[in-house]
C-alpha cells in the first residue's frame, strides 16, 4: 500500500486548505503552480505549512476527513504545534518550474502522522 500525506497549506491571509496525497511534491507543486482552478486559485492558498505523513494512504485518507471535520481553532494549534511561525515548509523544493519527480525513496523527511486512532478521541 502506498503512503499518503495530510498536509496543510495557507495564504498570506491565512486562509488554509487540508488535503490528502500519495505524492506530496508533484501535489504542492499543483498548487503552487495554482495548476488547477478552485479554491486554491481563488484564494492564493500556495503556502505549505503542516505535513503530517502515514505508512497508508487509507490511514492518510481517514485523518484528512478528521481535521476537515474540525473547528479552524483546530487546525490552527496543529499548524501551531508543530509550526508555531508558520513558516513555508516547501520554500526550497521547487528550481525552474520544473514538475518534481515521483518520489522513489521509502525513507522520508516529513513528520510521522499522528495515530490512525487518534481523529475520533480528540
Amino acid at each position: 500500500m502506498k503512503t499518503g500525506f495530510v498536509y496543510i497549506l495557507a495564504s498570506a491571509s491565512r486562509t488554509i486548505y487540508v488535503g490528502v496525497t500519495s505524492n506530496l511534491e508533484r501535489r504542492v507543486w499543483e498548487h503552487k503552480s495554482l495548476f488547477y482552478a478552485g479554491f486554491i486559485k481563488e484564494h492564493n492558498v500556495t503556502k505549505l505549512v503542516y505535513i503530517a505523513e502515514f505508512p497508508r494512504i487509507d490511514d492518510a485518507i481517514a485523518w484528512e476527513k478528521a481535521i476537515k471535520g474540525k473547528a479552524r481553532q483546530k487546525k490552527i494549534a496543529r499548524i501551531e504545534a508543530q509550526n508555531p511561525r508558520w513558516n513555508v515548509l516547501a520554500w526550497n523544493w521547487f528550481d525552474d518550474g520544473e514538475v518534481p519527480p515521483t518520489p522513489s525513496s521509502s525513507s522520508s523527511p516529513y513528520p510521522a502522522g499522528p495515530d490512525s486512532s487518534a481523529p475520533a478521541s480528540e
